[in-house]
């Protein structure tokens, strides 16, 4: 199969080709007008000489013919034409007529070759003085001398053209050559202007004439480029700088996605909660651990939602990675011109907030178990005394009464603490005084021996001898001792003890009160949620009556109010022991989340 070839030849080599053609044909043109010119005059010029050389010989002839004495006029012919023949090659032939024409003599016979190169013949009459015809003499001519001229002439003028077309070619071949390499500098250099290198300089000193111009022209615009895009850079960069300091410091994450959904920027705090690399990939392919697709149905929402909603009202949605709940804030981007360029993810962690939001439920629905319990117990035993007291005996009526008096006190103790509760959350600086605490925990104790006793529960208090004083709120520390022994009471089994342990730290730095049980233990992987708000270990069961708030009252009361530290070590079936710490000064207050050492030793 044969092979095609393509030859592309630019508009400007068409141009030169063409001009060479055109150029060339007028020179052939001008060149066969100019020789065929010549030529003619050459040759009536010629004709005229033969006209001349005519009556040249008829003059000489006539001569002849009148101082001829004895000598015949043929011999007298003869003698001269062979003289005339022999010193001029261009005649071929002369002869000698009389008044009738008739032959007197001819060259003929003596150069009978030449008669054959004849090419003009003329017949020039012999006059006499009187201008009589004394005779005729016809000449011929074989414009050899004309043809040589012509033939010289010709090949002058045709070397004349041919070093003119010649000259004009390579003249116009060099220009060609010199304008190709001209713009082809040119052309480089608008090369590098399009791939961004501004400032490029084009060497000119060779160019002439407009080609120096442009490469001048070019010069001052690249370096104008050059210039511009140094302060457009520059300001470009500060602005991005800016916008991605301004990004990174979001705490908040943040994703943008062009509008293919691939992710272009990503910040910190965006890249911590998704916990993955995600740059340059698409969002619809981010999946969890599970391979659950968790931005897909959200995205596929947004997309399909109108755009003057979209404008107006971010769409929002939450998505589950893993263990974390995250609120995902999708809005569109625009360029000036109102061009869709993407949109943007705001990204918020709130499993905090889901997990309060579902722990405040549970403490609604405990608190609404909790309290529907008393009083429908207070509301049962009131309304049988009400109505049938005066058929009950008394001991009978006195254990309804001390049922109402117990409900009441449970009923007391939950309002109390959900007060509390509110208290602590909005107040987080209270009134200290340098006091004991040993007698703080002694006095607690002696309010609760009732509540230990009715469990044959032993209650042991060991103390470090020589104790400072130290500030703290009393009424507040009660409080936080209070819940930490009823709660070993409440979760100890019958017959067991309970021991508070107070003494100052390695350090001597503070002060560290544990409560010690033989209880029911609490599992290592819920321990460090125990003093969240309203959890509670038995929710599932609510085997042991309570808020879910105790714990979280002491760890505030402790840490927010004290500036001092609340932990807890447990094995489930052996027991628990939950311990805070107290500064002995005020500049010992610890700072949030700072952890002392040794203390949970």
């Amino acid at each position: 199969m044969a092979k095609k070839f393509n030859f592309n030849i630019s508009t400007q080599n068409k141009l030169i080709a063409i001009g060479l053609i055109v150029s060339t044909a007028i020179i052939m043109a001008v060149s066969y007008f100019a020789i065929d010119k010549i030529r003619e005059e050459l040759y009536e010029n010629y004709a005229n000489s033969g006209q001349i050389l005519g009556r040249t010989i008829a003059i000489q002839s006539y001569e002849l013919m009148k101082n001829s004495k004895n000598v015949s006029e043929e011999n007298l012919f003869k003698y001269h034409t062979k003289l005339v023949m022999e010193g001029n090659s261009d005649i071929s032939f002369i002869t000698h007529k009389d008044t009738n024409k008739n032959v007197i003599y001819s060259s003929i016979t003596d150069f009978p070759k030449r008669k054959n190169e004849t090419k003009t013949t003329l017949t020039t009459p012999v006059i006499d003085e009187k201008g009589n015809i004394k005779g005729y003499v016809e000449i011929g001519l074989n414009a050899n001398l004309a043809k040589s001229i012509s033939n010289t002439t010709k090949n002058s003028m045709l070397v004349v053209f041919a070093m003119m077309w010649l000259i004009y070619t390579v003249v116009i071949v060099l220009n060609t050559i010199l304008i190709r390499r001209e713009l082809g500098i040119l052309r480089q250099g608008v090369k590098e202007i399009s791939s961004g290198r501004f400032g490029t300089i084009l060497e000119n000193k060779q160019a002439s004439g407009e080609i120096k111009e442009l490469f001048s022209a070019f010069n001052d615009m690249s370096q104008r480029l050059h210039i511009y895009e140094e302060q457009n850079i520059d300001q470009l960069t500060f602005e991005r700088n800016k916008f991605e300091s301004v990004l990174m410091g979001i705490a908040n994450g943040v994703v943008v996605c062009d509008k293919f959904d691939n992710v272009v920027l990503i910040n910190p705090s965006a890249q911590k909660l998704l916990n993955k690399p995600i740059l340059n990939t698409s969002i619809l392919d981010f999946s969890d651990s599970k391979g659950s697709k968790c931005f897909r149905s959200g995205i596929e929402k947004f997309k399909s939602s109108p755009v003057d909603e979209n404008e107006t009202k971010p769409l929002s949605f939450s998505i589950k990675i893993d263990n974390k709940v995250i609120k995902a804030i999708t809005s569109s981007m625009y360029s000036n011109v109102h061009d869709y360029l993407g949109y943007i993810i705001i990204l918020i962690d709130i499993t905090k907030e889901a997990e309060v939001d579902k722990l405040k439920s549970d403490f609604i629905s405990n608190v609404s178990h909790e309290l529907r319990t008393p009083v429908t117990i207070l509301r049962s035993y009131a309304d049988t005394l009400y109505n049938y007291g005066d058929s009950f005996k008394f001991e009978e009526q006195k254990e309804f009464i001390g049922i109402i008096n117990d409900e009441i006190i449970h009923l007391n103790k939950m309002v109390n603490d959900i007060l509390d509760f509110s208290k602590i959350e909005a107040n987080s600086k209270v009134e200290k005084q340098m006091l004991d605490i040993t007698g703080t925990i002694e006095r607690t104790l002696t309010g609760l021996k009732v509540l230990a006793d009715e469990k044959n529960i032993n209650i042991f208090l060991t103390k470090q001898s020589g104790l400072p004083l130290i500030p703290y709120n009393e009424e507040t520390i009660e409080r936080v001792i209070n819940n930490l022994v009823t709660n070993a009471i409440k979760y100890s089994p019958e017959n067991s003890a309970i021991e508070i342990i107070v003494g100052l730290t390695e350090d001597l730095d503070y002060v560290k009160v544990s409560v010690k049980d033989e209880g029911i233990g609490i599992a290592e992987d819920v321990l460090d949620r125990v003093f969240d708000r309203f959890y509670r270990t038995e929710n599932t069961t609510h085997t042991i009556k309570g808020t879910g708030l105790g714990l979280h009252l002491v760890k505030t009361a402790i840490e927010k109010q004290h500036g001092g530290k609340v932990f807890a070590i447990s094995k489930v079936g052996v027991g628990s022991t939950f311990s805070f710490i107290l500064p002995i000064s005020e500049d010992k207050i610890l700072k949030h989340d700072e952890i002392v050492s040794d203390i949970t030793n």
